[in-house]
């Protein structure tokens, strides 16, 4: 696999539909910008080799592989020194781009703001993905999309709370929290990019204060995303020994007789 430098972007896709009045497309927005300190790595953690690549590429690699997804926006840090692959590696109609922020929200909002000087037209939909969620896969993307496209606001994955909940102070737990009606974030995150990117604007002037993901600032903005069954698989590789579980079940998902190990980065 050879690699580019970072300052080298993928081609900036032109993504202006050949016809205005064609019905609205699915775009996936990942932002790559974090440091990803809670992981322990020696580079942003989304760098880091799990199953003989950088994990990134596993992720993109899945959203890459739904059919309904038109192209694709990786928002980098203005200072990444990562060195890219090229093609094959890299999807055809995937771009970098450094316009990252120094929070996700912000990465986010400038990578939409991308989006639309692209020709993304704002009813066209915007799946944002974290790129260390290098689980997910392509089933689990057309799910939210299916379950979407017929909605008026949108919606995310998600799964109900398993466990029990605590409250604490020092410490010590100070209450159980009822469950019944806990649900556990995931993303993508799907809306339409006219109503994210208003719904983000409306937050810029306070630094984005309260959006912790996008369909917080939905939420914040009066509307109520769809919650879609997401997957325990679909998890946030944010510590240490996340990188183990994701390197056991995609190894897992190998073809026979592929030894990821032995790949290349």
């Amino acid at each position: 696999m050879t690699a580019t430098p970072a300052n080298a972007t993928a081609p900036l896709c032109d993504f202006t539909p050949t016809d205005p009045a064609a019905p609205p497309r699915c775009f996936v927005l990942v932002p790559c910008a974090g440091a990803g300190s809670r992981a322990g790595t020696a580079q942003p953690k989304q760098y880091q080799l799990v199953a003989g690549q950088p994990m990134v590429m596993h992720t993109l690699a899945a959203l890459a592989a739904v059919r309904r997804v038109v192209g694709g926006l990786v928002v980098l840090s203005p200072g990444d020194d990562f060195a890219w692959p090229q093609c094959p590696s890299w999807p055809t109609r995937f771009a970098r781009l450094p316009c990252g922020g120094s929070t996700r929200a912000q990465s986010v909002f400038q990578g939409l703001k991308a989006l639309q000087a692209r020709g993304v037209r704002p009813t066209d939909w915007v799946l944002v993905h974290d790129a260390a969620r290098c689980l997910i896969t392509p089933a689990l993307v057309d799910s939210l999309i299916d379950a979407c496209l017929p909605d008026a606001c949108g919606g995310l994955l998600a799964l109900p709370l398993p466990d029990t909940l605590k409250s604490e102070s020092g410490r010590r737990v100070q209450a159980t929290v009822p469950r019944e009606d806990k649900w556990l974030a995931q993303t993508p995150q799907m809306f339409r990019l006219g109503d994210i990117h208003t719904a983000l604007a409306a937050t810029a002037a306070s630094g984005f204060a309260g959006v912790t993901d996008e369909s917080s600032a939905m939420e914040m903005a009066g509307h109520h995303p769809l919650l879609v069954a997401g997957s325990a698989h679909n998890f946030k590789v944010t510590y240490p020994q996340d990188f183990t579980l994701a390197q056991a079940i995609l190894v897992m998902r190998a073809p026979a007789g592929l030894s990821h190990e032995k790949e290349t980065p």
